[in-house]
């Protein structure tokens, strides 16, 4: 099945998409954008703040908590010329550590105008409001492919997390075409964004409001919150010819032993991911509990790209969740620190997710493929749909509620 599967043309999930059907900005209010809902063969049209009442009975929405970081810093050199550095990942430790450090750490980083920065350091005076002014120092190490590894050092005792955050400019979507405004630090982030480390926003998630999560409560549907931090390599194209070629992007997960009870106690119930970064969440969950079945001994969790065409899966969620459960107690923690480089695409079999919310996505994408392993061709149906009948796109779009 994995030979056939790689040879999956990219290609065949292609459809055009107009410049001017891209949102550039986002509504003036979440929830009124519009919701295209698919449940077995039947399309619906409706607005956001409608989802509570699309959703199936005792159903869990999960979401992730994930907090977009300020990752684009612009240093300007004495020569007028400036250079961005967009922090990618952390280097030596995990995110929440390297957000603490009070003086000094490196990043894996882009570098635009890199052949403007000749050699040395460069410099980024930074107001930090009531804890006076410091100054951020930036030097460059070795390349690794396309990126930098990159020593930050400043003075003054602040957080790296408050540094970035004064310093720094949100990263939008590169399809933007667009400077990010001031604006666009609230609403290019979920009103439940609370653990920073991603560069980019789990974007199913900026439709909702305090008010719809409190009416999906009211409803008696459960809400459940995990982490998985973006990375910028969700904007990567697939630029193979086919599937099998394309180097899926790694990203760091991370999910507490009570996410995991809850989500076992909800066995058996509906369970609807909010977002695309959820479902890999989910599911990678699911083949570490399965790598555990067979070697309880692992040392990390790392799910590679192909591991579900690879592995044997003959035990449930419920069961694959309560080996890492186990797991964690042996290791003597409570949260799960792990990655995964995940691809989901037509022939993947879902083993945890039954729904799922999300927007609509760029041609030729690895998203796009994730979507279409849910419903199947399908999928050219619902975005046929959607451009006949004005709805947005990407990241600032609209909105699908999709159960199969």
């Amino acid at each position: 099945m994995l030979n056939d599967l790689k040879q999956i043309r990219i290609d065949d999930y292609d459809y055009p998409l107009p410049d001017e059907r891209i949102s550039k900005f986002p509504l003036p209010q979440r929830d009124q954008s519009k919701l295209l809902c698919l449940k077995k063969d039947t399309l619906s049209e409706h607005h956001f703040c409608d989802l509570p009442s699309l959703l199936p009975r005792e159903a869990m929405l999960v979401f992730n908590d994930t907090k977009v970081i300020h990752a684009r810093l612009l240093f300007r050199k004495d020569t007028g010329a400036v250079i961005e550095v967009f922090c990618l990942e952390p280097r030596d430790m995990d995110v929440a550590e390297t957000f603490a450090q009070d003086r000094r750490c490196s990043w894996t980083c882009f570098i635009g105008n890199n052949k403007k920065w000749k050699s040395g350091p460069l410099t980024l005076n930074v107001a930090l409001g009531a804890a006076g002014t410091t100054t951020l120092t930036a030097t460059r190490r070795e390349a690794e492919g396309n990126a930098w590894v990159v020593d930050f050092e400043w003075t003054g005792g602040a957080s790296f997390a408050e540094v970035i955050e004064a310093a720094g400019v949100i990263p939008l979507p590169p399809y933007l075409h667009r400077e990010a405004q001031a604006s666009d630090a609230e609403r290019y982030q979920t009103v439940y964004a609370h653990y920073e480390g991603s560069v980019a926003a789990p974007t199913a998630g900026l439709h909702f409001t305090p008010e719809v999560i409190e009416s999906v409560r009211a409803c008696g549907i459960k809400t459940e919150y995990i982490t998985l931090h973006v990375g910028a390599g969700t904007f990567k194209p697939v630029s193979t010819d086919t599937i099998g070629e394309h180097e899926m992007h790694v990203e760091p997960v991370h999910v507490s032993a009570d996410n995991l009870k809850h989500l076992v106690g909800h066995a058996g119930k509906p369970l609807v991911a909010v977002g695309t970064t959820t479902v890999r969440t989910l599911e990678s969950l699911y083949w570490f509990g399965v790598q555990l079945q067979d070697n309880p001994e692992l040392d990390t969790m790392h799910v590679r790209q192909w591991d579900p065409y690879q592995l044997e899966a003959g035990i449930g969620y419920e069961t694959a969740y309560t080996n890492i459960l186990q797991w964690m107690k042996r290791h003597g923690t409570d949260t799960l620190h792990g990655n995964t480089q995940l691809m989901i695409a037509p022939g993947y079999s879902y083993r945890v997710v039954d729904g799922l919310v999300t927007n609509f996505h760029q041609p030729k994408s690895t998203l796009l493929l994730l979507v279409s392993a849910l419903i199947g061709d399908r999928w050219k149906d619902v975005y046929r749909y959607a451009l006949d009948h004005d709805f947005r796109f990407l990241s600032y779009g609209d909105s699908c509620l999709f159960m199969p």
